[in-house]
């Protein structure tokens, strides 16, 4: 599968929370898109709104999470993060992983990672966690004021795309 980088970075996807999404999986890009390769899971959210992708699969910009995503979670199932991390990995390596509790999310998440950890922590007290997958790529830095990704986190984005989807229609079926 070919992959093109969006060039129309609008954010497409609108979510009506008063629809039923019990049976979708909330594909969800967080970082921040002015911080260079920090903003990987926003710019995999784009280039993802360009894909034709299955209808089970909702996709949202997350920005740099916070409380204001309580809601999906609180509609969605089933809920894949991307996000960067600087875990010592070299640029660009991919890995899934299922946290339970926000401590079993990596410690060396990107900037935002406090306001999701304590989101979690929230949901987890309120006994309505999600089904959550993580999808982390690896960074080495933070460029402040770029939109720019450095070439081995942009290359990166079409496997995690491909490992949304591979985990996306796994979780599918499970249904």
């Amino acid at each position: 599968m070919t992959y093109q980088h969006s060039t129309s970075l609008i954010g497409k996807s609108i979510i009506d929370l008063t629809e039923d999404k019990s049976n979708k999986i909330l594909v969800l890009g967080v970082g921040n898109y002015l911080m260079g390769d920090e903003g990987v899971g926003v710019h995999t959210i784009y280039e993802m709104e360009e894909k034709v992708i299955p209808d089970y699969i909702d996709v949202l910009d997350g920005g740099t999470g916070g409380f204001f995503l309580m809601s999906y979670f609180d509609t969605y199932p089933r809920v894949i993060f991307i996000d960067a991390c600087m875990d010592g990995h070299e640029e660009g390596h991919i890995k899934v992983i299922r946290p339970k509790f926000a401590s079993d999310f990596p410690k060396a998440l990107s900037v935002h990672d406090v306001g999701l950890k304590d989101m979690i922590e929230v949901l987890y007290l309120q006994d309505k966690i999600p089904d959550i997958h993580l999808i982390t790529v690896s960074i080495e830095k933070i460029d402040p004021m770029t939109m720019d990704l450095s070439e081995k986190v942009q290359e990166s984005i079409p496997r995690v795309i491909d490992q949304v989807l591979n985990l996306a229609q796994t979780l599918n079926e499970i249904d």
